[in-house]
């Protein structure tokens, strides 16, 4: 067994990091059981009609290989979180061009080669990220760096994205510096080929609704170049990520380059996009006025911690959980209840973004809501709770007609998923939440040292025990233990971290935690 773990260390890249430390070393605290028995429940309630490089029959096989493990006394948290990983595995791909993700199950005449869609790229590379073998979104990457730039009609520019966050991020995780390194060119010419296509004399970037893709927005149009918190906030991110990666790499030219265009992109969403008078990030019009609607996509700026500390900017966050703003009976709706335009683009006949609930924006939020907690001082009332809530209607929100389900997206008030029973709609890869677990709510902060940070989002006493095994990270294998009373898992009272099977933090406390890691 340990040779043969050597041995995949040294095929994904990884052997250079890990040589002599623990990637030899697995251990687990948690049973294979719950996934093998969800993965029997969900093939069982499956028809099959599409597939792809994983099977239903070899879907165990393959998940328990590559996905972390995990166990909540919050059963929808819990069952989803499987879901959500037996899902993804759908959409891998086995192409001429190496692996990739797709976003749709069944053929779409609008995606690129291999049904292939940069849509929710980012949304994938941050769920991925968590899979031990790294081959799978090394070569997703690659295909969008070195594959489709050579089709005749390229697709990684049909929608805005934050891939260079996201490489940056995965590396995070893994620190494969090698991978970074063939990727930092490709992607800075990337970036100035987004400069070219969308940066404003301003400096500020303009997208159509259509290609931010949240089409049929109160504030946008296909056709009208907005100036949007939604490709301003990815190229911000895009940008840091860029200059951090530049560092890692000893290449001073882009780190200063990349700082320099964060600053200003930093400065002007807060000079530009925010709307005082509303207390919220707006799309601004080509005539130069605000669109005059709150929507959902304000707060993408806290995805990549992008707006100062102020008391003034998290006011925004009141809107989360007001009625009247975006909090309704299945989740967070993409533009503010209140609206006169609430709702009025149609009901499933297109991709409405006036008001219907939609998991790619869920999971944008989420994971700004989680930096707020967990990077900002000014919180305007935001708790470990909000988040929390949010994400257990999230978990509930995946059912159709009684069983697990992931669609497009749905209605607001009933539940319902508004593409129906269109087939493009199911499984649809166009969202994130195993990753909101691993790094947000159990908070798992991947980061560039040899700390292990821990920032639970769960808030007190809401959970006498959970777990968290099976997780790569920087050559470790990571477990993460809560067990208020010590008796569920036997291993003794409070929150334990293991690295490798040995205990390297003990707390009384469910908190906020940084430990070494071992050399």
């Amino acid at each position: 067994m340990k040779r043969k773990l050597k041995v995949w260390c040294l095929i994904t890249g990884f052997f250079a990091l890990v040589a002599g430390n623990a990637c030899a070393q697995q251990k687990h605290l948690l049973s294979f059981n719950k996934l093998k028995s969800y993965v029997g429940y969900f093939n069982s309630i499956d028809t099959e009609t599409v597939k792809n490089y994983v099977t239903n029959d070899h879907a165990y096989d393959w998940l328990a290989k590559n996905v972390p493990l995990f166990e909540c006394p919050d059963s929808a948290i819990q069952k989803i979180y499987y879901y959500r990983w037996w899902t993804f595995r759908k959409h891998l791909k086995q192409t001429p061009d190496g692996f990739i993700f797709t976003e749709f199950i069944t053929p779409v005449s609008f995606t690129g080669v291999y049904n292939s869609s940069s849509s929710a790229l980012g949304h994938q590379v941050y769920e991925g990220r968590w899979l031990h073998d790294q081959q799978y979104i090394n070569q997703y990457i690659n295909f969008w760096l070195y594959a489709d730039p050579k089709q005749k009609k390229p697709h990684l520019h049909a929608f805005s994205s934050w891939i260079d966050d996201a490489v940056y991020n995965y590396y995070l995780v893994n620190l494969n510096r090698s991978f970074v390194g063939q990727a930092l060119l490709p992607l800075n010419s990337d970036y100035n080929k987004w400069e070219t296509e969308k940066q404003l004399p301003s400096k500020l970037f303009w997208q159509f609704d259509v290609r931010d893709a949240m089409e049929e927005s109160i504030s946008g149009g296909r056709k009208i170049k907005n100036i949007r918190p939604t490709i301003n906030s990815y190229m911000y991110g895009n940008a840091v990520a860029l200059s951090k990666m530049a560092a890692l790499l000893g290449n001073d030219t882009l780190k200063s380059k990349y700082a320099q265009k964060a600053i200003e992109l930093k400065k002007l969403v807060q000079d530009s996009l925010w709307n005082s008078s509303a207390s919220f990030f707006e799309v601004r019009k080509p005539d130069g006025h605000f669109a005059d609607a709150r929507e959902e996509l304000g707060f993408i700026p806290w995805y990549f911690n992008l707006p100062d500390d102020k008391p003034a900017y998290a006011k925004q966050w009141e809107q989360l959980t007001d009625a009247t703003g975006f909090s309704a009976p299945w989740g967070i709706t993409t533009a503010e209840r209140r609206h006169p335009l609430f709702r009025t683009h149609g009901t499933g006949h297109g991709c409405e973004w006036d008001g219907a609930v939609w998991p790619f924006a869920t999971t944008q939020t989420l994971k700004g809501l989680a930096n707020l907690l967990t990077n900002y001082q000014n919180k305007d009332g935001m708790s470990p709770a909000v988040f929390y809530n949010n994400l257990h209607r999230y978990a509930l929100s995946h059912i159709k007609r009684g069983v697990p389900y992931l669609g497009e997206y749905q209605d607001e008030k009933t539940g319902y998923w508004l593409k129906g029973d269109n087939p493009r709609s199911s499984y649809y890869n166009h969202s994130g939440f195993c990753d909101l677990v691993i790094s947000n709510l159990v908070g798992l902060k991947p980061r560039a040292d040899n700390v292990l940070e821990i920032f639970p989002l769960i808030p007190q006493n809401q959970w006498k025990w959970f777990a968290l095994d099976n997780v790569l990270y920087h050559g470790h294998y990571i477990s993460i233990l809560w067990d208020k009373t010590g008796t569920r898992y036997r291993k003794g009272k409070g929150f334990i971290i293991y690295a490798d099977g040995k205990v390297i933090k003990r707390s009384t406390q469910l908190k906020h935690i940084l430990v070494k890691l071992p050399v």
